[in-house]
């Protein structure tokens, strides 16, 4: 799975919560920095191109649907990310998150009772 732009990512977004568009329509979902149609449709393609976006060809447009799901492509760059960004440690993903006060007790605290019940039910590999 190759990495995508931030145009891309964006774009995939809007596939994912549409399922099914054509250019137009994601268009419409763009609120700021709307791209021109034709640069669209090229960053749509290259998306095809890299294999996250299947279409439907009706004459000559094109519906696109996402085919890497959202979930699939969260877990790739989460895993990308953990790895590169911080050791391949989760108590360092962790860690960055209290020292940049972005959780806090109460929620570290609702994150260890889960990972509790999941041990508790065997649900913990």
């Amino acid at each position: 799975m190759q990495k995508l732009t931030n145009k891309e990512e964006e774009i995939m977004h809007i596939l994912w919560k549409l399922e099914k568009a054509f250019v137009k329509d994601v268009l419409e979902e763009i609120t700021e920095n709307k791209p021109h149609y034709n640069t669209l449709s090229t960053i749509i393609r290259h998306l095809e191109e890299k294999g996250y976006v299947g279409y439907t060809a009706y004459g000559k447009t094109h519906q696109y649907y996402p085919i890497i799901t959202k979930e699939a492509y969260r877990k790739r760059f989460m895993n990308s990310a953990i790895e590169n960004y911080f050791n391949n440690s989760y108590k360092n993903v962790v860690s960055f998150f209290a020292n940049e006060q972005k959780i806090s007790v109460e929620e570290l605290k609702e994150i260890i009772n889960v990972i509790e019940k999941i041990i508790k039910h065997g649900l913990f590999s």
